[in-house]
């Protein structure tokens, strides 16, 4: 199983220590201007100069030191850290549940495993046409039920949920109930070409449960075959239990 991992990201505050400035000011006595001697002549034209008064020594204050900053300590982590990442979980494997019977549109039909996957695909394309033909809609996704299989190929019913009843039905077409009762369910994704792997794993988990299936199978196309590239199938695997 793939798990993704979470990361989350914390913002850390970074720490400036406050410097402690401390100004040292220079008291500078500032000495009184001395008057010029008066002159023995003195000009009628030029008034004496006026003799400045002395200015008052000024004693600057101590300089108060600015206070202490106390470092701010960083949190941990934020209050509101970032959500994590969704994780995608795996499929479900071997998940048992109960299959309730729908009302369907069934086509029967065989294949050989050659052509298995075309075959099954004209099957849908009947059932999908007849159902536009009459103007109705599917109620839900196409199956495949195995009734029978052996070393050249297989038997099978195609299937299309509907809501309600069609008439005038092709002779190789009827309307039936989906199956039903306890199930386990296990996912496919990818090509049809290999639900080999898939189903030789769904063997293995049999074997190791100790669990005795019925003589059928149903595959549950979530993804629709007709309109999605192959590789991309999402195909649920009922295995009906005894």
């Amino acid at each position: 199983m793939n798990c993704t991992t979470s990361s989350f990201r914390f913002a850390m505050v970074a720490l400036i220590p406050a410097a402690i400035s401390l100004g040292m000011a220079s008291a500078l006595a500032q000495s009184p201007p001395v008057a010029p001697p008066a002159s023995s002549t003195p000009s009628p034209a030029t008034p004496p100069a006026e003799t400045p008064a002395a200015p008052a020594t000024t004693t600057p204050p101590a300089a108060t030191p600015a206070p202490a900053t106390t470092p701010t300590t960083p949190p941990a982590a934020s209050d509101t850290a970032p959500p994590a990442a969704s994780v995608q979980t795996a499929d479900p494997f071997g998940e048992e549940i109960v299959l309730a019977p729908k009302t369907v549109i069934v086509a029967k039909g065989n294949a050989s495993w050659d052509s298995a996957f075309d075959t099954l695909m004209e099957s849908f394309k009947s059932l999908s046409a007849l159902l536009d033909k009459q103007g109705i809609k599917a109620s839900g996704n196409a199956m495949i039920v195995y009734t029978s299989t052996d070393d050249t190929g297989f038997t099978y019913l195609a299937e299309m949920p509907v809501d309600q009843e069609l008439k005038s039905l092709p002779k190789e077409m009827s309307m039936g109930k989906s199956p039903e009762g306890k199930a386990l369910k296990f996912v496919h994704r990818g090509s049809y070409d290999n639900m080999d792997n898939t189903y030789e794993a769904i063997t293995n988990h049999l074997d190791d449960k100790k669990l005795e299936a019925k003589d059928t199978f149903i595959e549950e196309y979530i993804t629709n075959p007709l309109k999605t590239a192959e590789d991309k199938l999402v195909i649920n695997v009922y295995v009906p239990l005894k």
